[in-house]
């Protein structure tokens, strides 16, 4: 359930209700909490209404918290849970399953490998990864059923229940996304169903997240973080959080970022770059990054950051689609059409090593 202190906690100094204009949005940027429940089972006038609110905030923000989004606590608890075991698996174990390739995208990525940027220059990437790479694991998981890229599983003795749960997991998110995207169609005044037709071969991936703890002298390095500012690559992606907290949400109106706080029963939702080019830029994909929360003294001379866990599904668009400007949103496209394989293929490619 929905915590009001935390709402109260989170909106002090902000508006209550209603989006800024730009002018107002440069000194107050928020981001907005979205009761789902008024579009999954409201009166067509609040389905309408929540609709309305999706799309005005990710016009502004590019995020939103949802609560009432219909997927049980318990469910995303053994999530975390299950999530939390395969990471204490022995480095040897987890790195039979290592990412491959691009294409794939599925497997697992040991600490540094990755380096999230805005950058799209593969030498420039390559530099700032050697730099200041990403501290953090992950594990990659896509739809099962793909005849061509298969997901890659840890034995049962080794992780037990863990394929079902992620599959189950993988299942309720994309139904999820399903019922976002379709507010999404209604706010920008298309028929309901719009993209239904586009999203339904769930090209997405699961990604479950460790941020393991680290000295924070390690973080105080020019352009290091967690996580480094970047953008996501496809249509929405739906963020589960622990309570350590780290998430930051760049106000787009001034270049600061602000902390997305965890509050309890929410899933963070956001805008991502396809959904933006899509959309010709209506829908903004706005800037995040991952930090460290504060630290804790382990000498005199040292200070170390806790574990921070946190599980992320990216939605895309069916890999054949084209992505070509909306109806509703300009008469001059911005962008030309791209399937969306190509886009997020390119994007992966220059990602990883």
């Amino acid at each position: 359930m929905f915590s009001l202190r935390a709402s109260v906690i989170f909106r002090t100094g902000l508006k209550s209700r209603g989006l800024a204009t730009i002018s107002e949005a440069a000194a107050s940027f928020r981001i907005p909490l979205i009761d789902f429940a008024k579009f999954q089972a409201g009166s067509s006038t609040e389905k309408k209404t929540a609709a309305t609110e999706i799309v005005s905030a990710f016009k502004s923000s590019g995020f939103i918290y949802l609560y009432n989004h219909g997927i049980p606590a318990a469910t995303i608890q053994n999530a975390f849970a299950k999530s939390d075991e395969f990471f204490r698996m022995p480095v040897d174990v987890k790195e039979t399953l290592k990412w491959e390739d691009p294409r794939s995208n599925r497997g697992y990525v040991k600490i540094g490998r990755e380096r999230v940027t805005q950058a799209t220059d593969a030498a420039e990437i390559a530099a700032l990864r050697e730099k200041a790479p990403d501290f953090k694991e992950t594990m990659e998981i896509g739809r099962d059923w793909d005849s061509v890229w298969k997901n890659q599983w840890p034995a049962e003795a080794d992780a037990p229940a863990f394929k079902t749960t992620m599959l189950d997991f993988f299942q309720q998110c994309h139904e999820l996304h399903v019922h976002v995207m379709r507010s999404i169609a209604l706010g920008l005044d298309l028929e309901e169903g719009f993209f239904d037709e586009k999203i339904q071969e769930q090209s997405h991936n699961l990604r479950l997240l460790s941020y393991p703890p680290i000295k924070r002298a390690l973080l105080d390095n020019e352009g290091q973080a967690r996580a480094g500012a970047h953008s996501d690559y496809g249509t929405l992606t739906l963020l589960f959080q622990d309570q350590v907290g780290g998430l930051e949400v760049q106000n787009p109106h001034t270049g600061v970022f602000i902390p997305a706080t965890p509050i309890p029963g929410t899933i963070v939702v956001n805008v991502a770059d396809l959904l933006a080019r899509w959309s010709n830029d209506v829908l903004r994909s706005t800037l995040h990054r991952v930090v460290a929360p504060p630290a804790k003294p382990i000498n005199s001379h040292e200070t170390i950051t806790p574990a921070r866990q946190s599980i992320a599904f990216f939605c895309n668009p069916n890999f054949s689609a084209e992505i070509a400007c909306l109806p509703n949103c300009g008469t001059v496209a911005k962008y030309p059409p791209i399937s969306t394989e190509a886009y997020i293929v390119g994007r992966l490619a220059a990602t990883y090593t």
